[in-house]
């Protein structure tokens, strides 16, 4: 009896943990707001703002909730979640996940380098390289909530490697690993790998 009540103590401790998955449709009428500056199909036409549209809806899910709580500082999205609840976030999360992103161009001087560092890091400063998270062909790694680059606005994969390099971007955990391989990277290579990694499709 006693082991029968702890399981059922167990499953409804989790059950309590699981959000309900995300509803697309809901998430739809949710995102018109967010139209204005991620468009409305979540592929951005301006650089400085992130395309969603094919982004791993766990990783959205927790940006989202980062940005809510104040775990990543984003000025411009400030208020703009403060109403919405968890499950609000994860409607908004499936639908942009399940746009198709619009694909990017790597500049052709950069490619060289950038391959380079994408996939084979740089061994002499301790760069791994980002294939290892964010696969060979930049799709990203959703259950690991590691995000997909392909396609993303190269001058914004590049101010969030800046960010994460000056301390800036801190919702990386505690193995601080995007700072730690930002801060290795110089101007240089960091906008070739990010010129690179937007280009991958």
């Amino acid at each position: 009896m006693i082991k029968r009540i702890a399981v059922v103590v167990a499953v409804c401790a989790l059950g309590g943990n699981v959000l309900a998955a995300g509803n697309a449709e809901a998430g739809k009428a949710l995102s018109v707001a967010c139209g204005a500056c991620h468009g409305a199909d979540g592929n951005s036409l301006a650089p400085t703002f992130p395309k969603l549209a094919g982004q791993h809806e766990s990783y959205l899910l927790k940006q989202l909730k980062d940005i809510k709580s104040g775990a990543r500082s984003v000025p411009t999205m400030a208020g703009q979640l403060d109403a919405m609840s968890e499950q609000d976030l994860a409607d908004i999360s499936a639908y942009y996940a399940a746009q198709a992103a619009t694909p990017g161009v790597a500049k052709e001087e950069l490619v060289e380098l950038g391959e380079s560092v994408f996939r084979a890091g740089i061994r002499e400063k301790g760069v791994a390289a980002c294939a290892a998270c964010h696969s060979p062909t930049g799709a990203g790694n959703g259950p690991a909530k590691f995000p997909a680059l392909s396609g993303q606005h190269a001058d914004y994969i590049a101010a969030q490697l800046r960010a994460f390099r000056n301390d800036e971007r801190i919702n990386d955990g505690d193995t601080r690993i995007m700072r730690d391989v930002a801060s290795r990277l110089s101007d240089k290579e960091l906008d070739a790998v990010s010129s690179y990694a937007s280009g991958l499709h």
